[in-house]
């Protein structure tokens, strides 16, 4: 399953889900330097970041404010 970091609140960390729904997840069960919009991936109860889908992710939107201000 892959998750997007919506935002931190307090011990929790708030996801999207692929479907669009939200999910909180204890922020001690991510990795310490996860931070908001980075993609997270759960397997087998084991969450790691995407670092290739968060870099990829975040390129897209670079280009989509981009071409906002222009």
């Amino acid at each position: 399953m892959n998750l997007i970091i919506d935002r931190f609140e307090g011990d929790y960390v708030v996801c999207e889900k692929e479907d669009r729904t939200m999910m909180d997840i204890k922020k001690s069960k991510i990795p310490s330097v996860a931070k908001e919009g980075d993609v997270l991936i759960i397997d087998n109860g084991v969450i790691i970041i995407d670092i290739e889908k968060t870099k990829k992710r975040k390129i897209e939107i670079k280009k989509l404010t981009k071409d906002l201000w222009e």
